[in-house]
């Protein structure tokens, strides 16, 4: 750690040595272009916080025509903004059982219907030439699910989703401050905007989903201070913050995740990581990460990889592996033991797009094992519970990029097993059901 921080201190000082002056030596003036080219090549101005893995032919869908400006850094500074949405819809068939095996009636009936799944206004501009910011909001819960009684949930108050100001003192050392998505693993770290599979990954936030989880997120969400910078030709990414999570009392200890990463190829500096870069580009990124607040502790580690195979198609592979428990301490005041049993955390996604058909099908497997402890499982039996909660996912399904991720159609099928307790014996019988979903994204930024 003080090896990290001493680069860091010497990556910073001579980059603001950089910044020191706006003087530009005679014969080295800056040029307008709009060189495609050069915006790909990551050397020029960007706003890094749009919930939008930052590829150049997207910026022909910017609503105020932000990005598709030339660059001219000696220009004087005038502030923009930026205005877009998120949305997913989707019509689908779940067997009751898919979410619900130990309580559904009847696990194995379908369940039909149409779903606005998420609606999110995006605005986010250039307050400074160093500062930045991003406001999202979003649907609470999703438009044509059923309410708690069984009807039709058709009218939805919207939320905040993020808002967070980012000032960049130089690409060793930015500051991002708000409500912000926070994870310390990639897919928890992707934008909806650029997932490759139907969906996040089942176990990314299933303790910081909502207020009454027991890190009390607002959908991966958190109030905090972060930071992150770029060293060693922006090959290596640091994110480290403190944020709020789980507040007892008001005096509890601060929630601290950490993010180390490192591109052995081309550079990733989006603030939101891309599922899926559609062939643009060389990407292989390994990182790893930890999540810890008093007796909770989470570490991860992951792997991802996009690459051309030929000039007609490229592979995408995202994989991870997490290690998370609550603790064994059911004294303290702030533990977690009886909220977050000791589990690992299993995730993988193998996609290939077909660059003439803009076609891309994809295979996804998760699995979530939980090993509780004693001290875990408030009397209950350790082995019965670890089985009750453990679940796996496999599925597949094939997207159709009208505009790359501007507009898209997505066909999943995807399978949950459980273990369910057994109407004939006192052990569990593996119990499968599936989910289907034919799923549209509009994408405007």
């Amino acid at each position: 750690m003080k090896v990290c921080y001493l680069l860091l201190v010497t990556q910073l000082a001579y980059t603001s040595f950089a910044y020191a002056t706006d003087e530009v030596p005679p014969g080295k003036e800056k040029k307008l272009t709009t060189d495609s080219s050069i915006l790909e090549t990551g050397k020029r101005s960007y706003n890094p916080l749009p919930e939008i893995p930052d590829f150049a032919e997207l910026r022909k869908y910017a609503y105020l025509n932000m990005n598709k400006k030339g660059l001219q850094d000696d220009a004087p500074f005038k502030p923009s903004i930026q205005v877009g949405a998120i949305v997913h819809m989707f019509a689908s068939a779940e067997q009751d059982g898919f979410s619900a095996p130990h309580t559904a009636t009847a696990p194995s009936d379908w369940s039909k219907g149409f779903t606005l799944y998420r609606a999110r206004v995006l605005v986010g501009g250039q307050l400074t030439s160093k500062g930045s910011f991003f406001f999202e909001t979003d649907i609470p819960s999703a438009i044509g699910g059923p309410n708690p009684d069984g009807t039709k949930n058709v009218k939805v108050s919207p939320i905040i989703l993020d808002a967070q100001f980012q000032y960049n003192f130089c690409e060793a050392f930015q500051v991002i401050v708000g409500q912000q998505l926070i994870s310390n693993n990639r897919n928890g770290l992707q934008g909806a905007a650029g997932l490759m599979a139907n969906d996040f990954s089942y176990f990314q936030y299933p303790y910081n989903l909502f207020a009454n989880s027991p890190l009390q997120g607002n959908f991966g969400r958190d109030l905090g201070v972060n930071t992150r910078g770029f060293l060693f030709k922006d090959k290596f990414e640091y994110r480290v913050g403190a944020f709020t999570g789980r507040n007892v009392d008001g005096k509890g200890p601060v929630r601290l995740t950490s993010r180390l990463a490192y591109s052995f190829l081309d550079a990733e500096k989006d603030y939101y990581y891309a599922g899926t870069n559609l062939g643009k580009g060389k990407t292989l990124t390994w990182g790893i990460g930890a999540d810890v607040q008093g007796t909770y502790h989470n570490y991860s580690t992951d792997l991802f990889i996009d690459h051309p195979v030929t000039d007609k198609g490229s592979i995408t592979f995202s994989g991870a592996f997490q290690y998370m428990t609550g603790g064994t301490d059911t004294i303290a005041k702030y533990t977690f033991a009886r909220l977050i049993p000791a589990q690992t955390v299993q995730f993988a996604e193998l996609g290939y797009y077909f660059k003439a058909a803009k076609l891309q099908p994809w295979v996804k497997f998760e699995r979530q094992h939980i090993s509780a402890k004693d001290a875990q499982v408030a009397g209950e039996q350790v082995e019965t519970f670890n089985k009750y909660n453990s679940s796996t996912v496999w599925g597949g399904g094939i997207n159709y990029f009208f505009n790359a991720l501007g507009t898209n159609l997505r066909l999943s099928y995807i399978t949950r097993s459980y273990n369910v307790a057994s109407a004939t014996t006192a052990d569990f019988d593996k119990k499968t059901y599936g989910q289907v979903w034919a799923q549209l994204q509009f994408f405007i930024f």
